[in-house]
């Protein structure tokens, strides 16, 4: 390591990563992880002096009493060498082994350290890697070569680790556990060894299809492509190839982007699944439903899409926040009640497909997905609550089960008040305008963090009446009734169409679905943006598009409420160029009037 000391760890690191979650300041793994898994390498390898709490340092004890563990390189197609990590359990007992691609961070393998021991305490081998071009310079975690970004040559190095694997390990299965990035890069490679020797797939915070994550409707994921490049331990211009380094420079500035759909679909699992089909590949699959690197709707495409045995957990939160603090360093006495099921859940399923454990997993329904802050709560000193009873669950065999019927609310023109309305009859023949260019308080939230909070019992509000009136528009409901607590339950995901108009000749839409209490709090139930281009000034335009599926329950007495404006720190913004505001014009018209359409469970 680049320190000279090893990082002290303590109960209040465990205590940090167990209710704060793995992501830092900025969009970084926070440095209880680090510390953690450090400290955790240190004591593997033998250096005296290292503090650790009881239950850590029981584990390390018991893994080098169990296995032995090295730090090899291998050696891809190319000459390209992948810093790895092993643990090979000791005598002659067939083992399956469990290959772990490392999530993209700069510190390759190293954060989820406590992951691989806990993997072989279950009874598994473990070989993890860095992807190469993953990691800080100096660092044993380091891979040469560039970043491929899940491409061929991702695949191509995971066969050659599955040959290392077999030639170091001599496994009696395969298996890939991924996070994040490695969730893609697990599949991929299931779906690409040309012996088809990986026997299941677990796919933490994945992807579906890369393409449509980062760039739909017309609209760039600017912040989450800017903070990956940021996120690899080194400049771009040292970090990625001149082909990868052209494909996100003409992203990041909206050139050449039927190029950079290419280049994205190339590397999504979804245009492979014939593929891992054919194979019979057993994949477990979790997402999140405010994900802000790798949007749900893709990934639900890719569920419903596989024949194979499958597993789909939907989850409250963003990106790596339900798993992660369970592959990081999670012990007894979580936080709160679930804390430790994601990660559980994950290893069930690899015990069933790789050691045979006769478990529940062939009983697991294909899909079971949480309601949204359907927890409860208490509050902890610092403004801040505790989830005492998780958040409820519900099974489907399919996805598509969850919507049962769906539900048509109308927009309205301005009303008295000044906001328009949702109303259950067509409204057409109104329209209404708002300065487009400036960004406002409706927002879909902080990447990474605002979900990680959600996750912990602490989802975001915001002060309804404050919206910016001139800058965005908003419509809702009267107050809703319904059976019992609830009013409405929507599971699915909404659609929205409107009518525009542009001063210019592009435009961006972005909307926003809130649940207004009666004090006039709001909660985001979903998002997502829309952007026309080729527009003529003043001529009308109608838009449909689908939000982000979502799995809600609006209490009774609450408001439905849509907003619409034009910019969002997420996302690019057709305007960007221009010196000065513009006005974006929203109507209905007869035949298309302006709508929204709930989908209901």
């Amino acid at each position: 390591m680049t320190s000279d000391q090893t990082p002290s760890v303590t109960e209040a690191t465990l205590t940090d990563i167990a209710t704060n979650g793995i992501w830092g300041p900025g969009h970084g793994v926070s440095q209880a992880v680090v510390d953690v898994s450090r400290a955790l390498l240190a004591s593997l390898q033998g250096e005296e002096g290292v503090e650790l709490p009881p239950e850590l340092s029981e584990l390390v004890a018991e893994v080098q009493r169990i296995g032995t563990f090295t730090l090899p390189r291998i050696v891809t197609h190319d000459g390209t060498r992948l810093s790895a990590f092993r643990i090979r359990l000791n005598g002659d007992a067939p083992r399956p082994v469990v290959i772990v691609p490392a999530g993209w961070n700069p510190f390759g393998w190293l954060p989820f350290l406590y992951s691989y021991l806990k993997l072989a305490q279950r009874g598994y081998h473990v070989l993890a890697y860095s992807p190469r071009g993953i990691g800080i310079e100096g660092w044993p975690s380091t891979s040469e070569g560039f970043v491929d970004v899940a491409g061929p040559n991702d695949w191509a190095d995971g066969s050659h680790v599955i040959d290392y694997a077999q030639e170091s390990l001599e496994p009696s299965r395969i298996g890939f556990l991924g996070e994040s990035y490695g969730s893609g890069i697990s599949q991929l490679i299931a779906a690409h060894d040309p012996a088809g020797r990986v026997d299941a797939v677990v796919a933490l915070s994945t992807w579906g299809n890369l393409a449509t994550s980062l760039y739909n409707n017309g609209t760039r994921h600017l912040e989450a492509v800017q903070a990956l490049i940021d996120f690899t331990g080194g400049p771009l211009e040292k970090k990625f190839d001149e082909r990868t380094q052209q494909v996100l420079k003409d992203f990041l500035s909206g050139r050449n982007l039927d190029e950079v759909v290419e280049w994205g679909t190339e590397r999504s699992p979804e245009t492979y699944v014939d593929q891992t089909n054919a194979r019979g590949i057993p994949t477990f699959i979790s997402n999140t439903w405010h994900e802000t690197l790798f949007p749900v709707n893709p990934v639900l495409d890719l569920f419903e899409r596989l024949t194979v045995p499958k597993r789909l957990n939907l989850w409250i939160g963003d990106h790596g926040a339900p798993e992660g603090p369970g592959l990081a360093g999670l012990v007894p006495g979580v936080p709160f009640p679930g804390l430790a099921v994601p990660t559980q859940e994950a290893y069930e399923w690899l015990d069933h497909h790789l050691l045979g454990v006769a478990n529940d997993v062939p009983n697991w329904p294909a899909v079971n997905s949480q309601s949204m802050f359907t927890y409860q709560t208490v509050a902890n000193p610092g403004d801040t609550d505790r989830i005492t009873v998780p958040a409820r669950r519900e099974t489907y065999a399919s996805w598509y089960e969850a919507a049962t019927g769906s539900e048509t609310w109308y927009l309205t023109g301005a009303g008295e008040a000044g906001d328009g309305s949702l109303t259950d009859k067509p409204a057409v023949g109104w329209s209404r305008d708002f300065e487009a260019g400036a960004l406002t308080s409706s927002i879909a939230g902080e990447l990474l963090k605002a979900g990680q909070r959600e996750w912990f019992g602490n989802p975001g509000t915001y002060k309804f009446a404050e919206f910016e009136r001139d800058q965005l528009l908003v419509w809702s409901t009267d107050p809703l009734t319904g059976s019992g607590e609830v009013a409405r339950r929507i599971r699915g995901a909404a659609t929205v169409r409107l009518t525009i108009r542009s001063s210019v000749d592009a435009a961006t839409v972005v909307a926003y679905l809130y649940d207004v209490a009666p004090n006039g709090t709001a909660r985001i139930i979903t998002h997502e943006p829309y952007t026309a281009t080729d527009l003529t000034p003043k001529g009308d335009t109608t838009l449909v598009w689908y939000l982000q599926a979502v799995s809600y329950d609006l209490p009774v007495g609450h408001r439905l409420a849509l907003v619409v404006n034009s910019r969002d720190p997420l996302y690019s913004y057709a305007g960007s160029d221009l010196p000065a505001l513009t006005t974006t014009t929203v109507g209905s018209v007869s035949g298309s009037e302006a709508r929204l359409e709930l989908p209901l469970g």
